[in-house]
C-alpha cells in the first residue's frame, strides 16, 4: 500500500486541479455572467477581459474578488460589476466600503460600532467632506501621514473608483438607454444635413454635452475602433466619447448600441435577452478586434483557473505530507510531496508564463510579480536540492516560502492591476529583462538560507532529532545557496547599472534600492569571507545567514517604504508592521542561537 500511496495522491490532486479547470455552463434561465466577463475592454492602458476590471476594482475597493452580502450571498466579481453598472440603485445599498478608523467614523457623526462596512448610499451625503479631507492629507507625503489621513485618503480613492465604474457603461440615471439612443441617432443625419435646424442641432447638442460628461465620468473604454481610419485617429473610446463623437462621424458604433441593451435587459431582469445581445457583442468585437477577443478569453480563463492560489495550496499539502515522513519515518510520504509539489511548480510556472504572454514583459515587472517569482525560484531551488540530499529539509523549507511569498503576492494585489508596468521604468531593453530576472534569483536564494538557517536552530534548540550529521548536511546545503545568491546577486547588481547607465545616464546613483542590492552582495561576501576565514564555524555561519534575512527583506521591500528614490514605487504603511515583525523574528531566532551549545536539545558541532 505504502508504494501505492504516491500515486493515489498525485491521482487525488489531478481530479481536484481537473475539477477546478472546469467552467461550469450557465443554467438556462439565468444571467451568464462568465460570457459578459468575457468581453474585452481597455482600461488602465491596456485591453483586459471585464471579469478582470471586475476583480482588480473589487479588490481595491473591498480587498477581496468577491462580495457577500448582509442576508449572506455571495456576489462574484462579474456579477457585482453588473450590478453597479447596469442597476447602481440596487447596488449602493450594499455593505461595500470597509470603515474601521473612528475618526474617519467620526467625519459623519458615527460612533465605532459592530457595523465594519458602509454602502454608498450611507456615504453619498458626505462625498464632499470626504473629498475635501482626501485633498488636505493628500498634500502629506504618504510616510508622514497619520492614521487618519491614511484612511480618508483610502477611502476617498475607492468611492472615486465606484463612482468610475458605475458611469463606465450606463449613465447612473438611465432608464432605457436603448430608446434614448435611438432617438439620438434619429436626430444625427437631420442636423448634419441642415445645421441650420437651430432646434434640432440644439438638442442634438444637448445629447453630446449629456454623452461628454458621462464620457468624463469614466474608467473604461469599451467600444473598439469600428473600421480601419477610426484606428488610425485613436484607441479604443468610452461610451461616452463614442456617442458624443457620433454627431461629427453621422454613425453609432453597434458596439455602444450592444451594451445599451444589455444593461436595459439586465435592468429588466430578462436574461434571454441579456445572453442574446452579450453574444452578439462578443461577435461584434471579434469581427474588428480579434487579437484582443483572444487575449481576453485566454486572462479570463486564467482568471478562472487562478493557479497562484492552487499552488498555494499544493505547497501547504507539500509541506504537511513532508513533516508526515518525518513523524512516520515514511519514504512514500516523502516521495508524495515531491510529486505535489512538482505539480504545485508546474501550476507556479504556468501562471508566470501566462503572465508573460499577456504583459509582452519579463516575468518580474513590479512588486506583485517579484514576489510570485521569488517563490517559483525558492520552491524550484527547493526541488533540486531534495533531488541532491532526499531528506525533506529543503523541500519544507522552499515550500514554506512558496507560500508564504504567494500570500504577499496576494496582499499586494489589493492595489488593483497587477500586470502594469514599474512606475520608475521608462524604457525596457535586454539589460533590464535580464537585470530584474536576476536580482530576483538572488532574492529566492537568499531567503532560502535564511529559511535553511531557521530550521537549524528550531530544530537544534526545540527538539532531539538533530545529529551531527544532518547538521552537517544542512550546512552544506545553506553554503551552496549563499554562493548561488551571491553570484546572482552581484551579477544582477552590475546589469542594473548597465541598465541605468543607458536609461538614466549614470551607472550609479546610490538610489535606495541600488543600497539593498549591494547590501545584499556585501552580506553574502562577508558571510563566505568569515566562514571560508575561519572566523565563524557552523553555528556563527547559520547565525550570518539568518540576517541575511533581514537584509534581503528590506532591501526587497522595506526601500520601497522609503518614499524616497527611482525605484521608490509605493509606500504600504500595512506592510509596514509586518516587515519589523520578519525582521524582529530574525533577531529573536539569532539570540536563540547564541545560546551555549549545553543548553540545546541536540548538539551539532561548532
Amino acid at each position: 500500500m505504502k508504494r501505492l500511496l504516491p500515486g493515489l495522491i498525485l491521482l487525488l490532486v489531478l481530479t481536484w486541479l481537473g475539477s477546478a479547470w472546469r467552467i461550469p455552463e450557465t443554467p438556462p434561465g439565468e444571467f451568464n455572467f462568465k460570457k459578459f466577463g468575457d468581453i474585452p475592454v481597455l482600461e488602465a492602458g491596456r485591453t483586459k477581459p471585464l471579469d478582470t476590471v471586475a476583480r482588480n476594482t473589487l479588490m481595491i475597493i473591498r480587498g477581496r474578488q468577491t462580495l457577500r452580502l448582509d442576508h449572506g450571498q455571495t456576489l462574484s466579481a462579474i456579477d457585482w460589476l453588473a450590478r453597479v453598472a447596469f442597476d447602481p440603485a440596487q447596488a449602493n445599498r450594499y455593505a461595500t466600503f470597509a470603515i474601521s478608523n473612528p475618526e474617519v467614523l467620526g467625519l459623519f457623526g458615527w460612533e465605532q460600532r459592530d457595523q465594519s462596512c458602509f454602502s454608498y448610499n450611507e456615504l453619498e451625503p458626505f462625498l464632499k467632506k470626504i473629498d475635501e479631507q482626501g485633498q488636505l492629507a493628500e498634500a502629506v507625503p504618504p510616510a508622514q501621514r497619520s492614521p487618519f489621513q491614511t484612511a480618508v485618503v483610502n477611502l476617498r480613492n475607492t468611492l472615486m473608483v465606484y463612482q468610475q465604474l458605475m458611469h463606465s457603461l450606463r449613465p447612473r440615471e438611465m432608464q432605457n438607454f436603448t430608446a434614448e439612443i435611438g432617438a439620438y441617432e434619429k436626430l444625427i443625419p437631420r442636423a448634419m444635413a441642415d445645421p441650420l435646424q437651430k432646434v434640432k442641432l440644439g438638442i442634438c447638442e444637448k445629447f453630446v454635452q449629456n454623452y461628454r460628461d458621462f464620457a468624463a465620468a469614466s474608467s473604461i473604454q469599451p467600444v473598439p475602433p469600428m473600421d480601419a481610419a477610426d484606428r488610425q485617429r485613436g484607441d479604443w473610446l468610452s461610451m461616452g466619447e463614442s456617442l458624443a463623437g457620433a454627431l461629427a462621424d453621422g454613425r453609432i458604433s453597434p458596439v455602444t448600441k450592444a451594451y445599451a441593451a444589455i444593461g436595459d435587459a439586465y435592468r429588466a431582469n430578462r436574461p434571454g435577452i441579456f445572453n442574446q445581445e452579450v453574444a452578439r457583442l462578443s461577435s461584434l468585437i471579434a469581427v474588428d478586434e480579434p487579437a484582443a477577443v483572444n487575449r481576453a478569453s485566454f486572462e479570463f480563463r486564467l482568471n478562472q483557473i487562478a493557479p497562484f492560489y492552487q499552488s498555494m495550496g499544493l505547497y501547504v499539502l507539500g509541506f504537511l505530507l513532508v513533516c508526515g515522513s518525518w513523524l512516520g519515518g515514511s519514504q512514500s510520504l516523502n516521495r508524495s510531496a515531491v510529486y505535489v509539489m512538482l505539480v504545485g511548480l508546474a501550476l507556479h510556472t504556468f501562471g508566470l508564463a501566462a503572465r508573460m504572454v499577456l504583459q509582452g514583459r519579463p516575468p518580474v515587472t513590479n512588486l506583485y510579480s517579484s514576489a510570485v517569482f521569488i517563490g517559483w525560484g525558492t520552491v524550484a531551488f527547493g526541488l533540486i536540492l531534495e533531488r541532491l540530499h532526499r531528506d525533506g529539509i529543503a523541500m519544507a523549507c522552499s515550500a514554506m516560502i512558496g507560500f508564504v511569498t504567494l500570500i504577499i503576492a496576494h496582499h499586494l494585489a489589493g492595489t488593483g492591476e497587477t500586470l502594469e508596468m514599474l512606475s520608475a521604468v521608462l524604457d525596457t531593453n535586454l539589460w533590464l529583462a535580464t537585470h530584474v530576472v536576476t536580482i530576483t534569483i538572488g532574492y529566492s536564494a537568499m531567503f532560502l538560507a535564511g529559511m535553511l538557517a531557521n530550521f537549524y536552530v528550531i530544530r537544534g534548540v526545540l527538539t532531539r532529532s538533530f545529529t551531527p550529521k544532518s547538521a552537517q548536511s544542512l550546512a552544506s546545503m545553506t553554503y551552496g545557496v549563499i554562493c548561488f545568491a551571491a553570484l546572482f546577486s552581484f551579477v544582477g547588481t552590475v546589469l542594473g547599472g548597465i541598465w541605468a547607465d543607458q536609461s538614466w545616464g549614470r551607472f550609479w546613483g546610490w538610489d535606495p534600492k541600488e543600497n539593498g542590492a549591494l547590501l545584499i552582495v556585501l552580506w553574502c561576501a562577508i558571510i563566505l569571507h568569515a566562514r571560508r576565514g575561519g572566523y565563524i564555524r557552523q553555528r556563527g555561519f547559520m547565525m550570518l545567514a539568518l540576517f541575511g534575512n533581514v537584509v534581503t527583506s528590506f532591501s526587497w521591500f522595506g526601500v520601497n517604504m522609503l518614499g524616497v528614490g527611482l525605484h521608490s514605487y509605493s509606500f504600504m504603511d500595512k506592510a509596514f508592521p509586518w516587515l519589523i515583525l520578519f525582521a524582529a523574528s530574525q533577531l529573536a531566532l539569532i539570540a536563540l542561537a547564541a545560546i551555549p551549545l549545553k543548553h540545546w536539545r541536540s548538539c551539532p558541532t561548532e
